[in-house]
C-alpha cells in the first residue's frame, strides 16, 4: 500500500534535509485518517509504506507492546522519526563508527544516550546513525512515522553485549518490500 501525504515544498528536485523529513513526518502524523488506517496487532510490528517528499522513502508503523527494532543503523540514509500515540525510547549512540571493514568493536564509555519520545515528539538523525527503538509499555500501543533519504539502501543489525557491538546481519530493501 502506497500513500501519498501532503509533502513539504522546498526547492524542486533538492535532496530533503533532515529538517524537511522531519516536518514530513510531523505532518503525517497530524493525518487521522492515515493513521487510523494502520492496523495493529498484538503480536508484532505493522506498518504501511508511505510516499516521502522528493523520492524519500516513508513508513507508518505500529509497536505492540514490548517490541523494539534491535541495535542497527540506516547506512548512507538520513532520516526522521515521530511518535504519533504511546511513547517510543531511543538508545543511541553518539560515537561516529567505522562504516564498513569491521564485525566486532569494542565501544567507549559515555557513548550511549536514550531518549524518551512521547506523543508529538520526534527527531532526525545522519548518516550511519546507530541505535535501537523501543516500546517498552507492557499496556499500550505506539504508533510512529519515520522517513529517510535515500530510500534506504541496506540496514545493518548489531547485537550487543555490554559495550561490545557486533555486526550480524545486513539487509537489503528485498528483505522487507
Amino acid at each position: 500500500m502506497s500513500v501519498s501525504p501532503a509533502s513539504v515544498s522546498p526547492a524542486l528536485g533538492s535532496a530533503p534535509s533532515q529538517a524537511d523529513l522531519l516536518e514530513f513526518v510531523r505532518r503525517t502524523a497530524a493525518d487521522a485518517e492515515l493513521i487510523a488506517s494502520l492496523p495493529l496487532d498484538p503480536e508484532g510490528r505493522t506498518w504501511v509504506r508511505l510516499k516521502g517528499p522528493r523520492g524519500s522513502e516513508a513508513w507508518l508503523i505500529g509497536w505492540p507492546p514490548g517490541t523494539g527494532t534491535g541495535w542497527h543503523d540506516h547506512a548512507d540514509s538520513v532520516g526522521a522519526f515521530l511518535t504519533v500515540s504511546g511513547e517510543l525510547k531511543e538508545n543511541s549512540l553518539i560515537a561516529r563508527l567505522p562504516t564498513d571493514g569491521w564485525k566486532t568493536l569494542e565501544l567507549a564509555e559515555g557513548v550511549d544516550r536514550e531518549r524518551r519520545l512521547p506523543a508529538g515528539e520526534g527527531r532526525s538523525f545522519g548518516r550511519h546513525h546507530v541505535h535501537e527503538v523501543l516500546n517498552d509499555s507492557h499496556q499500550q500501543h505506539a504508533v510512529s512515522v519515520h522517513a529517510y533519504y535515500p530510500p534506504l539502501p541496506r540496514i545493518r543489525r548489531y547485537s550487543r553485549t555490554g559495550q561490545v557491538l557486533r555486526l550480524e546481519q545486513v539487509e537489503r530493501p528485498e528483505d522487507w518490500q
